[in-house]
């Protein structure tokens, strides 16, 4: 599935797996301040994917929206808190965002065989 010449497809695979670090520490830490980090490399995924007619690319469309739009509601959430204080609520829709994320990044590297597919 990556025999593509541009190096799209490698960069994308090296964002995803950078983003599964950053994914892991917030997991760990609960530390807010990954999301900067975490903005960067989805905007660059994004860069790279969206708009893309390679195959490599096309196999993994659902799940890239999937990041992508759960990203965007984090931002949307975020916004919404008073004063940047993140109540109950917020923290559970965060905690399922971020899930949300952490799967798909899951399913597209179980789609480029970087990982083993669950049964």
């Amino acid at each position: 599935m990556m025999e593509e010449k541009d190096g799209s497809v490698e960069l994308f695979i090296q964002r995803l797996a950078q983003l599964n670090g950053v994914l892991a520490r917030l997991f760990q830490s609960g530390d807010i301040g990954n999301l900067t980090e975490m903005n960067g490399l989805i905007k660059e995924m994004h860069r790279l994917q969206a708009g893309s007619d390679l195959p490599a690319f096309a196999a993994i469309d659902e799940d890239c929206k999937a990041i992508y739009g759960n990203f965007d509601m984090i931002v949307s959430v975020l916004r919404t808190t008073e004063n940047g204080v993140i109540d109950a609520g917020a923290q559970t829709a965060l905690n399922r965002l971020l899930h949300n994320i952490d799967r798909a990044v899951i399913r597209i590297a179980q789609t480029y065989g970087l990982i083993p597919a669950q049964e």
